[in-house]
């Protein structure tokens, strides 16, 4: 697992999934310590993958259907079916045994399907982070004048205000509204043409009026702020 080599999102990926072996997962803890990209890349693969366990709803399963399935098995040493356990309790941990192996087989081949299907890589991640040096928000800029904005934190936002997403390309150009999010929801931007971003480049959440800064700077005060670190 060199950095030369590896990509960070799909090392992500692979260790939310539960992909890597248990070496190569000890590898990733201890490096999330001191990357802030992979931390970063973690973070958004474990709340991206979440939905595809939260969102599907539990389907009932009627006992016929596990007798055909115990019927069908060969008991050990013999080829013909096998009649269902006397013992219910034991009969009750081979199906929770069987649901959770296949929940898990769903789970990890939409991800894998997502996983791969997935062209467009984000050029730079930020971290974001609050005076208390606490984690945030985590900014996906990909330098097509989109960025996924990821709150990790429940920010309170008072009817009249709005958390808007602020960058700094260079000194020279100045601090750049990236676009409001909704409430405290995270949110895909489509912002105004930048140039692409750099290592090292500020991203910040300011709370602003509604509607946002009237100045085109941010006026109100930092909810959290971070550097850019390259993906690749």
């Amino acid at each position: 697992m060199t950095g030369g080599r590896e990509d960070v999102l799909s090392l992500a990926d692979e260790y939310v999934l539960g992909l890597l072996d248990a070496g190569e997962a000890a590898a990733v803890d201890a490096r999330i310590e001191h990357d802030a990209a992979l931390r970063a890349a973690v973070a958004a693969s474990r709340e991206r993958f979440l939905p595809l366990d939260t969102q599907l709803a539990p389907a009932a399963v009627d006992d016929g259907l596990w007798h055909r399935i115990e019927a069908s098995l060969p008991a050990h040493g013999e080829s013909g079916p096998v009649a269902a356990p006397a013992n219910d309790n034991r009969r009750s941990g081979w199906r929770l045994a069987a649901l959770s192996s296949f929940a898990a087989t769903l789970l990890l081949a939409a991800g894998l399907v997502w996983s791969l299907g997935r062209t467009v890589e984000p050029v730079v991640i930020a971290v974001l982070l609050n005076e208390a040096g606490e984690v945030q928000a985590v900014v996906e800029d990909f330098g097509n004048d989109t960025a996924n904005v990821r709150l990790l934190s429940a920010f309170e936002v008072p009817a009249d205000k709005t958390i808007q997403v602020w960058t700094l390309p260079s000194r020279e150009l100045g601090p750049v509204s990236l676009g409001l999010l909704d409430g405290s929801r995270s949110a895909r931007l489509e912002g105004p043409t930048l140039p692409d971003p750099n290592e090292d480049q500020l991203y910040e959440l300011t709370l602003e009026q509604a509607g946002g800064s009237t100045s085109g700077r941010p006026t109100g005060p930092i909810l959290a702020k971070g550097f850019a670190k390259a993906v690749h």
